[in-house]
């Protein structure tokens, strides 16, 4: 753990996630699992690019389906123009 992290108990922990939206409730609650899993061996790459490298791919993925295949559609409701979407598709391999 760093210097500036801060372990919340247990039941601190789960009694502020019932405030949470259920997708932020769950990013805490799987960030909490793989911390606790790796316990102080360091992530190489750095966990903020962990976390974005393995839910962007799901995420462009299921947006994209929900459209059905529009990309126009999945890039506004992303935020993104659809360029950048078509760059995101290629680089998680989804074109």
């Amino acid at each position: 753990m760093s210097l500036n992290a801060v372990r919340l108990p247990v039941n601190e922990a789960m009694r502020e996630t019932s405030s949470q939206s259920a997708l932020s409730e769950c990013v805490s609650r799987t960030v909490r699992r793989y911390l606790a899993d790796i316990g102080d061996t360091s992530c190489d790459e750095g966990l903020h690019a962990l976390v974005i490298r393995e839910v962007e791919g799901p995420l462009l993925r299921e947006v994209l389906a929900f459209h059905d295949g529009n990309q126009s559609r999945a890039a506004a409701v992303l935020g993104i123009n659809r360029a950048t979407l078509r760059k995101k598709l290629a680089a998680h391999g989804l074109l």
